[in-house]
């Protein structure tokens, strides 16, 4: 796993605050595509092993809501 992998999805996540903040009435599909995006880059940083994608999902969508 690379220094930019692992940055990566905190980047995107950021972004999609910074998107957020910018535009108070993000759609609930818009909300959910940015965190699955941030759950994805959580899944990659622990090489996709089976079993905690309910944790990525869970972990992605508390920091975008404390992004906010």
């Amino acid at each position: 796993m690379t220094e930019k992998s692992e940055n990566s999805g905190m980047e995107e996540l950021q972004n999609a605050s910074a998107d957020t903040a910018a535009s108070p009435s993000m759609s609930a599909e818009e909300r959910l595509q940015k965190i699955a995006l941030a759950a994805y880059y959580l899944a990659e940083q622990r090489g996709f092993s089976p079993g905690g994608e309910l944790t990525d999902w869970l972990e992605a969508e508390k920091q975008f809501d404390a992004s906010l």
